[in-house]
């Protein structure tokens, strides 16, 4: 009987899934919760969770896209339904990697690994006019700018080419030595 318990012991011990991400899994939360320890690290803060929760949430005030949205997950916007942000400051307090942090977020709520980065656009080299107006004006959102009056996608172009030099310096730089 006991090694009967044993064995069934061991099986459900290899059949039980693995927790640990995948590769590209996660990848808003890692990058975003690398950046915010190693930021901590160099500006030498007090690693206790509640320091840490006061930085994370005056951290995610700057985001946009789909770092706003990870730290709406987390609860650390105003506007967030939950507020899980302690399953990021306890751990990170105690120097717990990132990615197991991210592992834990995970199982209490999946849609935090869900999140993807956007491609980015190779502002050097590609054709302007071979986008669509909602990758042009994502572009312009990128760089906290609109086209207001802008009705063609010409407009969008023309915008988007006069800003290049302030937001994309060596794109700009680039497209003009073509």
């Amino acid at each position: 009987m006991l090694l009967a318990s044993g064995v069934a012991a061991a099986f459900v011990f290899l059949v039980a899934p693995s927790e640990a991400l995948k590769e590209g899994e996660c990848e808003v939360c890692l990058s975003f919760l690398e950046r915010f320890y190693n930021s901590l690290t160099e500006q030498g803060i007090n690693f206790t969770p509640d320091v840490i929760e006061e930085h994370l949430i005056q951290a995610c005030k700057d985001v946009k896209s789909k770092e706003n949205r990870f730290c709406y997950y987390i609860g650390a916007t105003a506007d967030a339904a939950t507020k899980i942000v302690k399953e990021v400051s306890r751990p990170m307090s105690n120097h717990v990697p990132v990615n197991k942090i991210c592992e834990k977020l995970k199982k209490t709520d999946s849609q935090i690994c869900d999140l993807k980065y956007d491609k980015q656009v190779d502002l050097s080299t590609v054709d302007l006019k071979k986008l669509r107006v909602k990758e042009l004006k994502k572009i312009l959102e990128e760089w906290g700018e609109s086209c207001k009056g802008c009705a063609e996608k010409s407009d969008f172009i023309r915008k988007i080419t006069d800003l290049m030099p302030k937001y994309a310096p060596l794109a700009a730089k680039s497209r003009s030595e073509l």
